[in-house]
Order: structure tokens, then sequence, then C-alpha cells
């Protein structure tokens, strides 16, 4: 099959006018200019017409349990109240609502031009019953283990086993203030060569607990019974890293292994730890929750000179609107407008593939990569990538491992 459209964006440099990419089986095995492919390739064509034709976008960070939870939670007083109030929705569901919310969140992913989802998931027990995922999945089990730290080598071998029936698959310790030393440490001596992810330093009550053992989430915590000796002495990023003080290069982390979101609030002496990592962990933000909770400014400039992989992600449903990506994109243009649209495209393509360990494989058109591809309408204008970051809609067509996609 060859694919007509009058931009091919390959992400390999200027996007290709009136382009073709020829298609066998689940691989992409040519690209260029519709007379070359052509030529190159004798097969049926299909021409999409005045479209871009794009990689599908891939999104880093998602909590598709909570797509049933849009519009549920108004915004809160602070970080901590929003965790209360989660927690009550949270209890009102059942399992059989969680299978709905995710087939939900899948349905609405694909509308909006996502073929590969990071999907973090409180019930791994429920992949089980998800066996035709639309789009191509990356599961984490969420592991919190605040109330029962006794029980963490289960609570490890138990996800292990359930994420077994998924494809890609890896765990996610919740956060430093959920998710004991020990559980972070099982999960990486469990997971050796396993993707993990976690949320690191995504709120102001998150530093205030572990810098100065005190505030809203300080005093949440603490009432729940979790052991507050780790508080009052470090920030949570210089916690994670294993650096026993500001001024000590990181001891512990493999960071390679590591997906972390948010990465909303640093200090100087976290940054300067940051610059003294000769391997980094890859990093997500999600623009549209980020606005929600009313975080700082998202120091992306910085981390990227400091040769962090960015990404975006959409969070989940608890505290966005949307699962589309293209709305993250323009989100973030909105706060960080001196980075250029082509970068940005990069977030939610070449970068998360690099971070799933999947760099010869997603997040570009190029001979040998999955056939996984999108199209959206383009017009008659020079700045192709600002005309797809601003882009505001549905996408046309899809395409997952080389089969094309209807929309439910």
């Amino acid at each position: 099959m060859i694919l007509r459209a009058r931009a091919v964006v390959t992400m390999d440099g200027p996007p290709i006018e009136n382009g073709a990419v020829a298609i066998s089986g689940d691989r992409i095995v040519d690209v260029g200019r519709f007379d070359e492919v052509k030529t190159r390739n004798l097969d049926t064509v299909v021409d999409l017409g005045e479209q871009a034709l794009l990689p599908g976008l891939i999104n880093a960070h998602c909590h598709l349990d909570y797509t049933c939870l849009r519009r549920k939670i108004p915004r809160q007083k602070s970080f901590t109240d929003w965790i209360r109030a989660i927690n009550s929705e949270k209890s009102k569901l059942t399992p059989e609502d969680y299978v709905a919310s995710i087939n939900e969140g899948f349905a609405e992913a694909k509308r909006f031009g996502t073929t590969t989802i990071v999907n973090l998931t409180a019930f791994p027990e429920l992949i089980r019953q998800l066996p035709d995922m639309p789009i191509r999945t990356w599961w984490y089990a969420e592991l919190i283990d605040v109330r029962s730290p006794d029980r963490t080598n289960e609570l490890v071998d138990s996800a292990i086993e359930l994420l077994k029936s998924a494809q890609n698959y890896g765990l996610g310790p919740h956060a430093p203030f959920t998710a004991s030393e020990n559980l972070y440490r099982r999960c990486e001596e469990a997971g050796e060569g396993m993707l993990l992810t976690t949320h690191l330093a995504e709120s102001r009550e998150e530093m205030e607990m572990f810098c100065h053992a005190s505030g809203p989430l300080y005093e949440f915590m603490k009432s729940i019974g979790r052991d507050m000796r780790d508080c009052g002495h470090r920030t949570p990023l210089a916690l994670f890293i294993g650096a026993s003080d500001a001024g000590s290069a990181p001891a512990r982390r493999a960071p390679a292994q590591w997906l972390v979101a948010h990465l909303n609030e640093l200090t100087e002496n976290d940054f300067g730890l940051l610059g003294k990592m000769k391997t980094k962990f890859h990093v997500v933000h999600s623009p549209r929750s980020h606005r929600y909770f009313g975080h700082g400014r998202f120091q992306s400039e910085r981390l990227h000179k400091l040769g962090f992989n960015i990404c975006l992600g959409t969070d989940s449903l608890a505290s966005n609107v949307s699962l589309s990506l293209f709305a993250e994109m323009r989100a973030f243009r909105c706060t960080q407008p001196e980075i250029s649209p082509e970068k940005i495209l990069e977030m939610v393509t070449v970068n998360p593939a690099s971070a799933l360990h999947q760099p010869n494989l997603l997040g570009r058109i190029r001979p040998g990569f999955r056939a996984d591809l999108i199209a959206i309408p383009c017009r008659d204008r020079g700045d192709r990538f600002g005309e797809i970051v601003a882009f505001d809609g549905n996408v046309d067509w899809i395409m997952v491992n080389g089969r094309t996609q209807g929309f439910d």
C-alpha cells in the first residue's frame, strides 16, 4: 500500500510536500515524494488528499482508570484536598466502572490521534479483561504501600504476575509520599531492565512535606499512619535519587529506567543535583493538568539544557478535560512560546519513543519503523509544524500497526 498526502511529516527534517509512504504489513518500507515512491513501489495507492500525514502520537503519562471522573472534581483549595476528593470519588466505583472507564479512554485517545499510550493503573488485575486494546499500550501498575509497608514484597510480586498478560509493562511506585523507599528498591530489583515510572516533585505541598515536615500533605499523610521520619531533611528529588545532602552526587537510582512525571517543584540545589547526573531519567509534563493545579512554571528549557528528554502526557481526566495531545501541545506553546512547534511535536513523537526504548520503531516516519500513522487536514501555508501544533479537533484517519482503524 502507498499512502499519498499533501505533506508527510517524517520528524527527520522538513515535511515532504506531495509526499508518500509505502507500507508492507506492519512496517514502513519507503518514504519520499509521491512520484519517487510510486516508481519504486508498484502497489495500490490510497490518496489521503489535503492532509498532513504524521507519526502516531505517544501519550507518555495517563490514568485511563479515571476517564469517568471528567469534571467530577472542581478545583480544590489545595493538592491535599484534591487527593481527598479523588479518593472519595474512587470509593464509589466498581471494577466494572473501571473497565468501562479504561475502554472509553482508549476510544477517546484514538480519536485524538494517539497510537501509543503509557497507562498507569491501580488495578492491574483488570488488564486480563481488556484483551483487545485499540492502540499500542504500555501498562504500569501504580503501587502504593503507605498503609501496608510490611506487604511491599507481596505487592510487587503480585503486580508483576498480573502484568504478564500485557505485551508491554512496567512498575510504577506512585510517589515518594505514598511509596516507601523499600518499594522503590524492590521495583528496581524485581524489574531489572524493565521501565519504571513515578510521580515526583508534583506540588508545593510535597516540597513542604519533605523539606520542612509541615503543611497540609504532611499532616494528611501523618494522619493515615505514614512513617514521617524521612521528612524535614531533603527535597523530593534528592530523596528519589538518593543524594545524602544537597551537595552530593546521586547515589541510588538507575536513571535510564525511569519515566518521571511532573517535576514541577525544584530548588536551585535540585538543579545542581540534576546537572551532576551522568545518565538522565526521562521527564513527562502535563500542561493542562499543571494549569488545573496552579503549579509554578515548568522549567522545560532549563531541564532541556541539562540533557533531559521531555515528553508530554495528558495525566488523568480527574484533573483534565480531554485526552487530546494536540490540546497539550497548544497549552504548552501558550506558556513556552520560545520553544519551536517542531520541538513541541517531538515531545509527543520522537521523545516518548526514546523514553520507551523504542527510538528505532516509533515516533518517526522512516523505513523499518512501525506503521503507526495519523492524518489531519492541512492548508497551503509554510509553517507546517505550527499548523500541526495549533490543530484543534479529531483526526480524520488513523493507522496502528499497519491497519487502518475506525472510530467508535
